[in-house]
């Protein structure tokens, strides 16, 4: 049973694009869908975590407003801070779901009980994960990976009971 999972931002919460305005205040787009669906995870009380390369406000001000427990960011070596992690919370590797799109997640994917790319994820990153999903990254495709593992924990009535 999935009981963590791990987002990426750049290309699995947000289309992977960086806007800066003339000013340089930078900007990303969020799907709402993946909102509620990590919000709804979390009242299950269940754990997530992002693990970011990069650095952003735009992220923190997002991770509180859903309630994201941990949040990582500026992280060069995910595997690294994953390990912490798992180990912190008492977890085994298999109790773990993760999402990411680029090589700097490959091996953060690799060590996971279930992984996930989105659709648009590199051919790399394709071809270790467990599931391609329909969904690019930034439309859904951290919302597609939330059903998924609620059904496979057979989650789904209490997943539908917080809204139905």
């Amino acid at each position: 049973m999935i009981k963590l999972i791990v987002l990426d931002v750049d290309g699995c919460l947000t289309d992977g694009k960086i806007i800066y305005s003339s000013d340089g205040v930078e900007s990303k787009n969020f799907n709402v869908k993946d909102g509620l669906a990590i919000a709804t995870w979390i009242r299950m009380g269940n754990q997530v975590a992002i693990i970011t390369g990069r650095q952003s406000n735009i992220v923190k001000k997002r991770a509180e407003e859903l309630g994201i427990q941990h949040l990582f960011q500026g992280v060069k070596d995910k595997d690294r801070v994953l390990k912490e992690l798992v180990e912190a919370l008492g977890l085994k590797f298999y109790e773990v779901g993760a999402i990411g799109d680029d090589l700097n997640d490959y091996n953060m994917l690799k060590m996971v009980g279930r992984s996930f790319t989105p659709q648009d994820g590199v051919k790399e990153i394709q071809s270790i994960v467990k599931t391609v999903l329909s969904y690019s990254g930034g439309d859904g495709a951290v919302r597609e990976m939330i059903d998924i593992i609620v059904d496979d924990n057979d989650q789904r009535d209490e997943f539908l009971s917080f809204w139905i």
